[in-house]
């Protein structure tokens, strides 16, 4: 089985709105069926580590322009992040699965502090590492702290979970004439100012050769054909010719 897999170590990035049915608060049957699918492709030896927003809760920059100090809007969608992360912990480790929670800003009741080598020793254990606060500084997205992590942990993939599937030159919500891309280049991706992350964390990938597969965490099995090396969502990647199929 595990001749068949691509990818060996993966960093998942969730949004927090993936956590509630309207995009808010926390839906317990959904976490649990997020739980069941990332346990899949545990079952087949792959090292997980994860990335939780904290959008279904707080969302920095919104309450930002509401006039609250911007660094404190932040540091409150950090703790966002680490209330997202000790519930999925929970519906994992229900199915049997063993875990650790690693915050960047330091909470030792609650979880240990995000320490390197000690995150990459879980995975090597078999141990799926929730990975949150961010990166621990204000003005920073959770999709560049994924990023981040990702590079730091030597992951070959990451994994970006969406409510479509895969990247589209326009809103396939709105448009039913928008155009999938199979594959793009993550200046393709700049350049056309496509919504695949913020341009940090897009960068950061593409400095650091770090593949992104875009994908729908709604669709059953995606995990599984993603991780097998088969064609699922949008793979961001050094340049392409021809990126729209």
């Amino acid at each position: 089985m595990a001749a068949e897999l691509k990818y060996r170590r993966i960093l998942l990035k969730l949004s927090g709105e993936a956590l509630g049915p309207e995009g808010y608060g926390i839906h317990a049957d959904t976490v649990r069926r997020i739980a069941g699918e990332i346990k899949h492709i545990h079952e087949l030896g792959i090292e997980i580590a994860m990335v939780i927003g904290g959008g279904n809760m707080w969302r920095g920059a919104d309450h930002a322009a509401t006039g609250i100090d911007r660094a404190t809007a932040d540091y409150v969608g950090m703790l966002a992040t680490v209330m997202n992360s000790l519930v999925m912990q929970d519906a994992m480790e229900k199915l049997g699965m063993t875990t650790r929670v690693q915050t960047a800003i330091e909470m030792p009741p609650v979880a240990e502090p995000f320490i390197r080598r000690r995150a990459v020793r879980h995975l090597e254990k078999g141990r799926v590492v929730i990975l949150a606060a961010g990166s621990g500084n204000p003005f920073f997205t959770t999709d560049t702290a994924a990023a981040l992590r990702a590079v730091e942990l030597n992951a070959q993939v990451l994994l970006k979970a969406t409510k479509v599937d895969g990247i589209y030159d326009d809103d396939p919500m709105r448009n039913a004439d928008a155009r999938k891309f199979e594959e793009i280049g993550y200046m393709q991706a700049l350049n056309m100012g496509l919504k695949v992350m913020d341009s940090t964390a897009l960068t950061l990938c593409k400095d650091n050769h770090m593949p992104i597969v875009v994908f729908n965490l709604q669709q059953q099995g995606a995990l599984v054909a993603i991780v097998r090396g088969e064609k699922c969502g949008t793979l961001v990647t050094s340049d392409v010719t021809d990126p729209v199929q």
